[in-house]
């Protein structure tokens, strides 16, 4: 039966990936509607590159700059994006210049803005942002920041800002380490920032603190980095950066009402920051609070419709299990327009279910079979074929459809292989 096939199939949960919502086993409840997490499925395409010296340390240096010339808000976030994958390696100075060494496996933080985000959860998981391709290959296994540099580029990371593109395509260690320089344009229309304003009245004491955090952040060391931005915001009660900061920190050390608190701060500091809302809808999901979600989620794409690809995933993933499949389809939609080298093909997938509830079979077998061409290796192909199955046998006629009941709302979960 379709009513059976739409829910999801009973797995062992996992810890979701930065970006993902954690996981837990999917439980149906009397209604046929199934409560429990949400883990998104992701892949990236992986290549072979030809490995770089890696006997040798490779440096990278250069600066942000603004095309009107304005100046470069202190710690813009710089990231390495290999085969999709994003991460963020480093952060701007007040001048805008940034520099870090490729291959540091401790420089590496999970953003909101990256592939994957919320670093509570576990990088090694199927979930959003994680290295496992959609034909099963685990591209960046072997070394994952270090060793293959043919399908990286570097960019910085602004909300409402497009950023150029710096290919790291045949780089060697033996290269000069500047890159030259990395331009942000305004993009029309985004009103939501990932950089507080706040920031810059911000006393210096209270900036290095902050600063010095960030870098304890890249290096692994949460504790450092939660006691300087904890010594920030008592300078400084309205640095609202620092108090997102403080909250992902909290996320990862597993204490989420207090990062709940840092976060619902950093929106009093700043309504416009966007990181917060996003945070904050991922930890509502995670407890199957999907209003609170939504209502979050909704507030983030609205101030950024651009930057956050993830957050349409996840709102329409809230909206969905609210039964709000009007608002959840706009929101898979966008997740899938936001995303043309499909990172995330799960919200093919979603979408694929979403139409399925509205009762447009054949939209929905689309979309359900580009998820099974995409991730044919992704741990609920299998329902998605069966689900497919099910749905195409409604598309021969009105009849069939009209009398078809509408199928369940079901849960995303995400299989152990």
């Amino acid at each position: 039966m379709l009513l059976a096939l739409l829910t999801a199939a009973s797995a062992a949960g996992q810890g979701g990936v930065a970006g993902g919502i954690g996981g837990t086993t999917p439980t149906p409840g009397s209604d046929g509607h199934i409560s429990g997490t949400l883990n998104p499925n992701v892949s990236s395409a992986g290549g072979a590159g030809r490995p770089i010296d890696i006997a040798r340390p490779v440096f990278i240096s250069g600066k942000v700059v603004m095309q009107d010339g304005s100046p470069v808000p202190m710690n813009v976030t710089i990231q390495r994006v290999c085969s999709g994958i994003s991460r963020t390696v480093a952060y701007t100075d007040a001048s805008g210049r940034f520099n870090f060494q490729w291959g540091d496996r401790n420089m590496v933080l999970s953003d909101a803005s990256d592939a994957g985000f919320n670093t509570n959860r576990q990088a090694n998981s199927a979930g959003f942002g994680g290295s496992q391709s959609a034909g099963g290959s685990n591209a960046l296994a072997a070394d994952p920041f270090g060793n293959r540099m043919m399908n990286c580029d570097l960019r910085a990371n602004v909300a409402g800002y497009l950023s150029d593109s710096v290919s790291l395509f045949n780089r060697r260690a033996t290269d000069a380490p500047d890159i030259g320089l990395i331009v942000l344009r305004r993009i029309s229309g985004v009103e939501g920032t990932s950089i507080s304003a706040t920031s810059m009245l911000a006393p210096k004491d209270a900036k290095k603190a902050y600063a010095h955090g960030l870098e304890s952040m890249l290096k692994n060391k949460p504790d450092e980095a939660r006691k300087d931005f904890e010594k920030a915001v008592a300078i400084y009660p309205k640095y609202a950066d620092a108090w997102t900061s403080l909250g992902k920190t909290r996320l990862q050390q597993q204490a989420p009402d207090e990062a709940k608190a840092a976060l619902a701060k950093a929106i009093e500091c700043d309504p416009k920051l966007v990181v917060p809302y996003v945070e904050l809808g991922l930890l509502a999901a995670q407890k199957a609070q999907w209003a609170e979600s939504a209502s979050y989620l909704d507030r983030a794409v609205r101030l950024d419709p651009v930057d956050y690809p993830q957050a349409w995933y996840a709102d329409a993933v809230a909206n969905y299990n609210l039964k709000n499949y009007e608002a959840a389809e706009k929101s898979a939609r966008e997740s899938v327009k936001l995303d043309p080298k499909r990172a995330n093909p799960r919200s093919e997938y979603l979408l694929g279910l979403v139409l399925a509830e509205k009762r447009d079979y054949a939209a929905a077998a689309t979309e359900i079979s580009n998820y099974i061409q995409l991730a044919p290796n992704a741990p609920d192909v299998a329902q998605a074929k069966q689900q497919l199955a099910e749905i195409q046998k409604l598309v021969g006629g009105p009849a069939a459809a009209t009398a078809a009941p509408a199928p369940a709302a079901a849960q995303l979960s995400n299989e152990k292989p």
